[in-house]
């Protein structure tokens, strides 16, 4: 009898046959190993947890930052910054901020390697916008034998599995009033960053010496990383959404394949694909678009499947059967129908806290991290359902980082801690 595989799951491995061997339990990039936000072999993940229950392991961060952990074998990977812009009353000096990419081992947290640069020149005067989330927010990447890293101004990094430096690359000077947020991703030998706020340019470099290997110019007002999703025929593209337009290229060369007039603002959030589709957040006032993957030119009337108002202007969103579901940064839990763009629920969180960090979904459950007032823990369901609300008492700092998912356990990070929530025992 011929052995079936979930269109999830084929989406998986075969991200994975890109990059080096990857585990079921590893989170090597921000939204995961296939850039979903899931996971569909953890299961067991927790649904409750305090300071005194469910936490395996806690270790104090040297530096604040937004950026979500990465994990891959028995390591893990964030970025922080000290030295300037921990607070906009006494921000210091420029002079003086570092940013860091830090390695823990992925059993007790034990802190391996601290290794920083120094901040740009050209670094961002601290607002209190930029102090929401400081200067190391995007999420790192590994291939299992480098970690890269990108701090905007401040340029790309990239470090051995031991913490030597392997190269550096500058990707532009300018800033903007949010500060800088994309996180990088690998695709083949490619590291590919976007730097429309720095240069309103899309990079790619050979991710061994740094070589730039092609560039997009004209991308603008996108704080969005890249999505590289599948195409009909088994094709990839890389898909990036920006002030009012949606485009779609070739990822080995940078080719612009398609076009799709957009979401008429700034864009934050990060697309996601499932089975040719792909689904675009973005704007102040809330939009949702979906669009048929594999055309070409302008796809406007050919492509585009459907158009919600009801969409987020910070947080990305995920997928699971037959469903998209996300929560805005006005603490709205959303879920609409993938197929028609239904709304099925829009649901105020019992904390309406402010939420800056992206929903996961280990197994039927749906993790939503509030910047302040607990990670509320949902049923994957389009029936509004709440299982828990987790806080941690005695830590008063902001969990702003999206939670990696590993070894059923939760790793979530805030600007003093880093947080390995499940049972010790977790397989």
């Amino acid at each position: 009898m011929p052995i079936r595989l979930s269109p999830q799951l084929l989406l998986v491995l075969q991200m994975i046959f890109l990059a080096p061997i990857v585990s079921a339990n590893d989170w090597p990039q921000f939204r995961g190993p296939a850039g979903n936000a899931a996971s569909d072999v953890a299961t067991h993940t927790p649904v409750r947890w305090s300071e005194t229950e469910n936490i395996a392991w806690k270790t104090a961060l040297p530096g604040r930052g937004a950026s979500s952990p990465i994990v891959h074998g028995e390591r893990i990977f964030v970025t922080a910054y000290t030295g300037y812009g921990l607070s906009d009353e006494k921000p210091g000096e420029k002079a003086d901020l570092r940013l860091h990419v830090l390695c823990l081992d992925r059993s007790s947290g034990k802190l391996l390697w601290d290794k920083s640069i120094t901040g740009s020149e050209h670094t961002q005067t601290i607002t209190n916008r930029v102090v929401d989330h400081g200067f190391a927010t995007g999420t790192p990447v590994t291939d299992g034998e480098n970690v890269y890293a990108f701090f905007g101004v401040s340029g790309v990094v990239a470090y051995t599995w031991d913490g030597d430096l392997l190269w550096q690359a500058d990707v532009g000077a300018g800033t903007a009033g949010f500060g800088s947020a994309s996180s990088p991703v690998l695709f083949e030998d490619l590291l590919i960053v976007n730097a429309s706020i720095e240069s309103d340019t899309v990079f790619a470099f050979d991710k061994r010496t740094g070589e730039q290997a092609w560039k997009i110019e004209g991308i603008v007002k996108a704080w969005t990383s890249p999505c590289i999703a599948e195409a009909p025929g088994s094709t990839w593209e890389m898909v990036i959404n920006q002030k009012d337009m949606i485009y779609g290229f070739e990822p080995h060369t940078g080719e612009k394949l398609w076009e799709c007039v957009g979401i008429d603002d700034y864009v934050v959030p990060v697309p996601i694909s499932h089975e040719g589709v792909i689904y675009c957040l973005g704007g102040r006032r809330n939009r949702c678009i979906a669009i048929r993957l594999g055309g070409r030119g302008d796809v406007t009337d050919t492509h585009k499947l459907w158009e919600s108002g009801v969409g987020a202007n910070v947080t990305s969103p995920v997928y699971y059967d037959g469903h998209i579901y996300w929560a805005s940064d006005k603490a709205i839990a959303n879920c609409l129908d993938a197929k028609t763009g239904e709304t099925k629920y829009q649901e105020r969180l019992p904390t309406r806290a402010r939420v800056y960090a992206s929903i996961v979904r280990a197994g039927d459950k749906l993790y939503l991290t509030t910047r302040d007032q607990g990670i509320l823990v949902l049923k994957a369901s389009p029936n509004y359902e709440e299982l828990a609300l987790n806080t941690i008492d005695g830590d008063d700092s902001m969990f702003n980082a999206s939670p990696a998912i590993s070894n059923n356990q939760l790793l979530v990070r805030t600007d003093a801690y880093l947080y390995c929530i499940g049972t010790t025992s977790a397989e």
